[in-house]
């Protein structure tokens, strides 16, 4: 045994196991082959020795087919084990392939879940913006329900530096036009 050999990896190791019991199989299988052989060769002269009258012959022969039976009985239940430790290995072969695949899935799917995650708080804070947007939508419908247009009256203010009487007036003016909305919004 090498001791400096790398170890082998679990598919290496099921490639060598499944060709190794192919191998044992094969050969129980030839072993089977040969001892029916040998069967078929002691029946025909167990009947050779049994039309001779040989008795004492015929039932040493007997015996021997009945071991010969009972051998091939061991042989063939040997290869029904050797073909069920086959499928054992390849099952938790493929168990342990799932097992990896399933290690995957739930790496993903928690990968997927922090993802999931990361974007339910930028939901939340975009929501929040939102919300700002539907409060000033709502005030500015308010404000402009009790007449109260901020955009309008500054952009009807004066700019610059006006001399003291015609800001009086601009603002007696603008005063007055608010009273008459005022009125019209309150009589309909």
């Amino acid at each position: 045994m090498n001791i400096f050999a790398k170890k082998p990896t679990a598919k290496e190791a099921l490639r060598e196991s499944k060709r190794e019991m192919t191998n044992a199989t094969r050969g129980i299988e030839k072993e089977i082959t040969t001892l029916q052989l040998e069967e078929k060769k002691l029946v025909a002269e167990i009947k050779r020795t049994a039309k001779t009258g040989n008795e004492a012959a015929t039932k040493i022969l007997a015996r021997q087919l009945i071991r010969l039976r009972q051998q091939i009985a061991k042989l063939q239940g040997s290869r029904a084990q050797m073909r069920g430790i086959a499928t054992h290995t390849q099952a938790m072969s493929a168990q342990s392939s799932v097992a990896v695949g399933m290690q995957g899935a739930s790496k993903a799917m928690a990968s997927m879940t922090k993802t999931e995650m990361m974007s339910d708080v930028i939901d939340d804070a975009l929501d929040n913006d939102e919300a700002e947007e539907e409060t000033e939508e709502l005030t500015n419908q308010v404000l402009d329900e009790i007449g109260v247009d901020v955009a309008s009256q500054l952009s009807a203010a004066p700019k610059g530096r006006i001399a003291g009487k015609t800001t009086e007036d601009a603002n007696s003016s603008s005063i007055d036009e608010m009273e008459k909305r005022l009125a019209a919004l309150r009589n309909p």
